[in-house]
């Protein structure tokens, strides 16, 4: 069941829809998740509580300002280029904050797919000490010419197809949650955005996931991450496209859930 608080951000209060899961489990890991660009608590569908019963932990799934039933982005505001980094470092503190998550006594895990994984990745950086862990799925660190392709065809999608009408079904405004992700994506000064230099102070355990399929990106936005962030996990998954926990969830939450346990046994 979805519940409301508000935080300040951008100069006016904004209300975020979220759901706890598992709140009987009282001390155990709490796995925060965050959506895709055209994503929003229902759309993640029973993919959490899966994965919180698998690694005995518990829940916080929200949408994002613009998403679902959270505050829809105002008609006349255009997402920066910094629009990840907000969330990371501004959004998803202040959240926690108004929730009351203790992120100094107990760092939360992080789950993020696509751009949420870009944002857990910026958040863990920014607090490598607030953070107990991190799951990625199709993160990107950069901007690759596959990317834009599939956003211009989203595009072409939005306008010509259903898609209007079936992201209704998990967004009160769905203007808002696809026009802020497409016109930022497709704006030509993003084509140079990358996060590949601020990976560096990320101290948690980390696992990230690409599928060989995925639409949106190649392996290398994953390996990137490797690179720079030694204990990376990788896993690289055969028959899986650019959402591995709708294409392959046995495979993602055994892998995630044994990260989770493995490391709230020591």
């Amino acid at each position: 069941m979805s519940e409301f608080v508000e935080i300040d951000w951008a100069g006016r209060r904004v209300r975020i829809e979220h759901a706890w899961l598992a709140r009987e489990r009282g001390d155990a890991p709490l796995l925060v998740f965050l959506h895709e660009g055209l994503g929003s608590l229902s759309m993640w569908r029973d993919f959490p509580q899966r994965l919180c019963d698998a690694a005995g932990c518990r829940g916080l799934v929200y949408s994002r300002p613009g998403y679902g039933r959270s505050t829809p982005r105002a008609a006349e505001e255009a997402w920066g280029l910094d629009f990840m980094h907000r969330q990371a470092h501004e959004v998803l503190p202040a959240l926690l904050d108004a929730l009351d998550v203790d992120t100094a006594a107990a760092p939360p895990w992080l789950l993020g797919h696509s751009d949420g994984g870009s944002i857990a990745l910026l958040h863990a950086a920014r607090f490598p000490h607030r953070v107990a862990g991190a799951i990625v799925l199709a993160p990107h660190i950069l901007v690759e010419p596959l990317s834009v392709a599939s956003i211009e065809k989203a595009r072409t999608a939005y306008l010509e197809t259903d898609l209007r009408e079936r992201l209704a079904k998990h967004h009160d405004d769905p203007d808002s949650a696809f026009w802020g992700w497409n016109d930022i994506w497709l704006h030509p000064p993003f084509q140079a955005w990358s996060i590949e230099a601020e990976l560096a102070p990320i101290s948690c355990p980390l696992l990230a996931v690409q599928g060989l399929d995925d639409e949106y990106g190649t392996l290398e936005q994953i390996r990137g991450i490797a690179r720079r962030v030694p204990q990376t996990e990788l896993l690289e998954l055969a028959a899986c496209g650019h959402s591995p926990h709708r294409d392959q969830p046995a495979a993602l939450i055994a892998a995630a859930s044994r990260l989770i346990r493995q490391h709230a046994a020591r």
